[in-house]
């Protein structure tokens, strides 16, 4: 157990954190050369396609520690020093001379997403090690969700590594960076250790490092019952539920029958075993150790992340788990067929044992039908579920203009909490209305503060204290509504700041709103799923793009109909479209003119007729444009 080291990597998108883990992979031979590919942890398409990552990926590395570069280092410190006054050094070098064979030690990687949406996934991560590698990369020095794991990190009592990346870059700023990193972390600089993704440059000395200074698991020795944390699962075909655990106390063996202490579900481990980074069987699991446990339940409810695993003829106390993912973003989710509907259930349900901050339940829609209200983190874990449900589940869906959670307090006195536009309430029946609010911090280069500036005014920001750190780092804070976070904001700041800008966001809580619903019909029928709520301030704006974008997104029909926006009880903005042109007597020649006459009369009373009983079919290609941004 002391040769057992649990850590992380951790850190701002595109840092290069899934680099830095295949380098790692290579050195300690956990994969063969052959084998090995770029992202080698990244294993759906989805994030290999957008170069970040979504899920978690654990892997179990063995490491043998080279103890001449562990004297070599530490008689460098030495020298660096007054000898009489490092006796520590000392001591350590004295003890690594005496280990003449290298040692074996047992390190348990787990890689992280770096998005701000993926945050569920990296505070679960947290709790099942004891170290965390902080990564910088050296060219775009510290991000705002640098700062946000970082806090993450220090409220679970983790050690941090601090580490910058990508120093082979020809723009690498390594010198501004160390200097970002000690006022964070209030560390000493000699402690960074600086490396190369890319060339394996100082990875070596990262993984002594790691054996030097995270600490090995805590076990109580004198308590041998199970007791095992879930930290992630997976769902398999044919055997069923695949739990990845992290053994705080016992061992987890194959063929014996253990339970979950909050759902009182019991099972019999079908298979047990550890991440190389594929599923490598074995006969135990220890305490201290990372692994994956089968379970062969077929059942979604049979457990949760943040449940623990103990053994039902000595149940142990349950640990302490995971607080429940508060959903930021709220979108509907409909089949295409009504018959589809038991089938996208058991999509959502499969889809959520690989991401349990994926929230739903049922709803019904008067003129789409049965489907799922559905709690996402953010734009983007709506973007990936949804994909994700039409790659792996072949589910066609018809989805919601996303909306956030609204408290409605009624002139009779009720309160509603409204997470889908079609549900808000007209507005004579409104007293009041509750939005989130949300604490944002944006770290830019100081050049482009006057234009995050206008930004702020634009999207309703209370500006706050604007700090700033290192060379060439501004640090600003403000407050804002999550609705006009969700308004294109990232994009924009993106934008603004030709791309150096980052930014990161925790919930604040409930403040009055000035917004109302805007409904779009089409061919004078509501169409639920584009119904949103907006500002009233900008209601006019936000009608015309709407009607603007369907009208030249929507595919011609048959006959002439209008595509309106409708808000606080009348129509504020119209597009007329024209139906499709078909010249009937094409097929005639010569004759009397009445045929042709007759055959346009007829054609002309067909089209009124289509335009009073017709419905505009619109297809599941218009649902997911106008989900987007107008500039996407």
């Amino acid at each position: 157990m002391s040769n057992i080291r649990n850590f992380c990597i951790i850190a701002h998108i595109d840092h290069g954190k899934s680099t830095l883990a295949d380098r790692m992979l290579e050195i300690t031979g956990t994969i063969e050369k052959r084998r090995m590919r770029d992202q080698v942890l990244d294993t759906m398409d989805l994030e290999r396609e957008r170069g970040i990552t979504i899920k978690m990926q654990p892997v179990r590395m063995i490491y043998k520690t080279n103890f001449q570069f562990t004297i070599l280092n530490l008689q460098s410190r030495l020298n660096d020093s007054m000898t009489n006054e490092n006796s520590g050094v000392e001591n350590s070098l004295k003890i690594a001379k005496l280990k003449t064979e290298n040692s074996e030690y047992i390190l348990n990687l787990i890689d992280t997403p770096g998005h701000i949406d993926f945050g569920y996934e990296v505070s679960r991560a947290l709790k099942a090690v004891e170290g965390a590698i902080v990564l910088v990369d050296a060219t775009q020095g510290v991000q705002a969700q640098t700062l946000s794991v970082i806090s993450l990190a220090r409220q679970m009592g983790v050690m941090m590594i601090p580490v910058i990346n990508k120093i082979d870059m020809p723009i690498a700023d390594v010198e501004n960076t160390k200097d970002q990193i000690v006022q964070l972390l209030h560390c000493d600089s000699e402690s960074i250790i600086l490396t190369s993704g890319k060339t394996g440059a100082g990875v070596v000395e990262l993984l002594e490092k790691i054996v030097r200074d995270v600490p090995p698991p805590e076990i109580d020795m004198s308590d041998t019952k199970s007791q095992a944390l879930i930290f992630d699962y997976s769902f398999d075909t044919h055997k069923g539920m695949i739990v990845y655990v992290r053994v705080m106390n016992g061992t987890i063996v194959v063929r014996k029958e253990y339970g979950f202490a909050a759902s009182g579900e019991k099972f019999e481990a079908l298979e047990v075993g550890t991440f190389s980074p594929a599923r490598v069987p074995g006969e135990i699991l220890q305490a201290g150790e990372i692994g994956y446990v089968i379970t062969g339940l077929k059942k979604a409810a049979g457990a949760r992340v943040g449940d623990t695993i103990i053994d039902p003829r000595q149940p142990a106390r349950a640990l302490e788990g995971y607080s429940e993912p508060r959903p930021m973003v709220w979108a509907s989710l409909y089949p295409e067929k009504q018959e589809d509907f038991v089938g996208l259930r058991q999509s959502l349900e499969r889809l959520k044992l690989s991401d349990a901050s994926l929230s739903f339940e049922e709803e019904t829609s008067g003129s789409i039908g049965r489907g799922f209200r559905c709690g996402f983190l953010g734009m983007l874990h709506l973007e990936i579920v949804t994909e994700r449900l039409r790659r792996e589940f072949n589910q066609t869906l018809i989805i919601t203009s996303p909306t956030i959670q609204y408290e409605i307090v009624l002139k009779n006195g009720k309160k509603e909490q409204i997470y889908t536009a079609s549900k808000f309430p007209d507005e004579n029946l409104i007293e009041k209305i509750n939005e989130t609010w949300i604490s944002i911090n944006i770290i830019t280069p100081p050049e482009y503060t006057g234009q995050i500036m206008q930004l702020f005014y634009a999207h309703e920001v209370i500006a706050g204290q604007t700090e700033i750190f290192g060379d060439n780092r501004t640090s600003m804070n403000g407050e804002m509504p999550l609705r006009e976070l969700m308004r294109n904001f990232f994009d924009e700041l993106k934008s603004v700041t030709s791309g150096y800008a980052s930014l990161s966001y925790t919930q604040i809580g409930l403040r009055e709103a000035n917004v109302t619903r805007l409904d779009i019909l089409v061919a004078d029928e509501v169409i639920p799923a584009f119904s949103k709520v907006v500002s009233k301030i900008r209601i006019q704006e936000d009608a015309d793009d709407m009607v603007e974008r369907l009208k030249t997104t929507l595919p011609r029909q048959m006959f002439d109909f209008k595509v309106q926006a409708k808000a606080l009880g009348r129509i504020i903005a119209s597009r007329s479209m024209s139906g499709m042109k078909k010249d009937v007597t094409a097929y005639l020649y010569g004759g009397d003119i009445t045929r042709k006459m007759k055959l346009r009369e007829k054609q002309k009373k067909g089209k009124k007729k289509m335009k009073a009983m017709g419905r505009v079919e619109i297809p599941q290609d218009v649902f997911l444009k106008m989900m987007k941004p107008k500039d996407r």
